[in-house]
């Protein structure tokens, strides 16, 4: 075998031109490209999160492109953690692409990394290894909404004047600062990597970077108390930051993070700059790991610190609880610290709501300005969707291929998808969408540290529904589908799903099972649950859609087993 070519930028095709044998194919092959063109280490092939891949090594990534080229359209493409293992003949309406990434037996660290060092799986990281990635605007909604949700419990609906402090300007906490002022507040980000933080500066998220702390705390009271938003970041660790903001007697309003505690072997510890860090990780792992974890304990300590003392702090799905229990911490202590879904997003999930996106395969921003026009006329009485849209169109930069994140919920996302495939169509759009969604979604994961933390029914370990989600998008003919178990090591299932309008009437048939079943069990799951919102908007009730949901057995802690429930029964009776 020959050595690959190791590429070190990719840039997604734009335009009419096709290099597959359909529509189906190269749109699959342009979102896989659209990951590369937003990777934070494309020759590496890490996409985002630490050490989230799209494809397992470079022989895989090569391999992957060419089956693509090649597909036919009654064939289907099937990866395993990043690597193309079968062409299979199925038929016309079957997925372009199936993918199972990460699952592992008893999965932990040690055994996640002597699997990859034998070159058997790899880390897929939630969107980055079902190639739906959109760069650090991907995330950037639910950071919104989270926001929301608390000025509207605690702020009087304002966060005009208010202060975040945070930290990590990855892939996906970049997102932090420009989330916050679009609220009209102020953020202050730490990162221990000043390279990211230039990054993001350049892409849009962040205004600037101050030298010190100092300097950071008085910008960020100045802005506050005339009323403007900014977004400044400085580089340093964020245990040591948020240790130093305490000591300092500063108190922000909200108190977060996205460092990505979730995989240790990629979170910086205290006292090691960018390269020492990357040196003691390729020499010595079981140190890394414990230095890391040890830097862990100090940040959530802190974050726990912040809560006590009245800001509003909360985990922001990077499992540091989790890994900081593992590390010896006291459960009860470490989650004191609220997570973000229970606390504040859970009441959006109910309604089917959750990070659904689209991209414009054309490459034209124009496609993307006609959507946005068509979603502020149609859904206009939705006031979290139509608020959201303006604010995008303001403030979101474009990374790669167009794209767009938006809060849509069930009964919503169908009729969306089928106004989008319409407007192809009748020649309005340059080029076909492909429709996607964060693996944080309504129906679409289990992770008992995170999304489906305190569920009202105790089934926060349940892992059937994103198993479920998977074989309903299977049945919606969806052109990609992935089963995925990730996160921190051995915590969490969940499914990828990609779907493509080209503005054919096959198009309309797919998107209309695809589009009412991937955010439909959501509803339904959390229905089963009790919670009330669901079950209104299953039985036809909900606020923005009168789509209902057939449930043929409503859920209860009690029921019967066998002869001795009758028995017991008969007694009480």
């Amino acid at each position: 075998m020959t050595n690959p070519e190791i590429l070190y930028s990719v840039k997604a095709q734009r335009g009419p031109e096709l290099r597959c044998k359909g529509w189906r194919q190269e749109a699959i092959l342009r979102m896989l490209e659209n990951n590369m063109e937003n990777a934070e280490k494309p020759e590496e092939l890490i996409i985002y999160g630490g050490i989230g891949k799209a494809a397992r090594n470079w022989e895989s990534y090569h391999a992957i492109v060419k089956s693509l080229k090649e597909l036919e359209d009654n064939e289907t493409l099937v990866v395993q953690s990043g690597m193309p293992v079968a062409v299979f003949k199925t038929h016309k309406y079957a997925p372009t692409v199936v993918m199972a990434n990460t699952n592992i037996m008893k999965a932990d660290w040690p055994t996640f990394y002597d699997l990859q060092d034998k070159n058997l799986t790899m880390y897929a990281n939630y969107t980055a290894a079902p190639w739906e990635y959109i760069g650090t605007q991907g995330v950037i909604q639910g950071t919104f909404e989270t926001l929301s949700a608390i000025a509207r419990l605690h702020y009087n609906d304002s966060l005009v004047g208010k202060i975040l402090v945070t930290a990590g300007a990855g892939g996906m906490g970049g997102n932090q600062t420009r989330a916050m002022t679009m609220h009209g507040g102020v953020a202050i980000l730490c990162d221990s990597n000043v390279e990211i933080i230039k990054r993001r500066i350049e892409k849009g998220f962040i205004d600037c970077l101050a030298d010190s702390l100092d300097e950071a705390i008085q910008m960020a009271k100045q802005y506050a108390a005339e009323g403007k938003p900014l977004g400044v970041a400085i580089v340093g660790n964020a245990a040591d930051v948020f240790e130093e903001v305490i000591q300092k007697g500063f108190l922000p309003d909200i108190s977060t993070s996205m460092t990505p505690a979730h995989d240790p072997i990629s979170y910086l510890p205290s006292g090691y700059t960018v390269v020492e860090a990357e040196h003691l990780r390729e020499t010595n792992r079981e140190l890394y790991l414990k230095e890391a974890r040890a830097t862990m304990v100090r940040e959530l300590k802190a974050l726990i610190k912040f809560l006590d003392l009245g800001v509003k702090s909360f985990e922001y799905g990077t499992s540091i609880r989790k890994e900081c229990i593992d590390a010896g911490m006291d459960g009860k202590e470490a989650k004191r610290l609220p997570g973000f879904v229970a606390e504040y997003i859970r009441p959006l999930f109910c309604e089917g709501r959750g990070p659904f996106r689209w991209v414009c395969l054309s490459g034209d921003p124009e496609d993307l300005r006609k959507i946005d026009d068509m979603i502020l006329e149609k859904f206009s009485d939705d006031l979290l969707v139509t608020r959201w849209i303006k604010l995008a169109k303001k403030h979101i930069p474009i990374e790669a291929l167009p794209a767009r994140i938006c809060y849509m919920g069930f009964g919503q996302r169908k009729e969306f998808a089928l106004e989008v495939n319409d407007m192809i169509r009748r020649g309005e759009l340059a080029g076909p969408v492909a429709f996607s969604r964060d693996n944080l979604d309504s129906g679409s994961i289990v992770n008992p540290t995170f999304e489906s933390e305190n569920m009202k029914d105790g089934g926060d370990l349940i892992s059937d529904w994103p198993v479920l989600n998977g074989l309903l998008n299977a049945v919606g003919m969806c052109d990609l589908i992935a089963l995925q178990a990730n996160y921190s090591m051995g915590e969490a299932v969940h499914t990828g799903v990609t779907m493509v309008a080209d503005g054919t009437a096959e198009s309309d048939m797919r998107l209309e099972v695809a589009m009412t079943v991937d955010s439909g069990i959501g509803v339904v799951r959390h229905a089963q649950a009790g919670y009330e919102t669901a079950r209104d908007v299953a039985n036809g009730k909900g606020k923005m859609t009168k789509e209902s949901i057939k449930i043929p057995l409503w859920w209860s802690p009690k029921a019967t087993f066998g002869p001795k429930d009758l028995e017991k029964e008969n007694v009480r009776s």
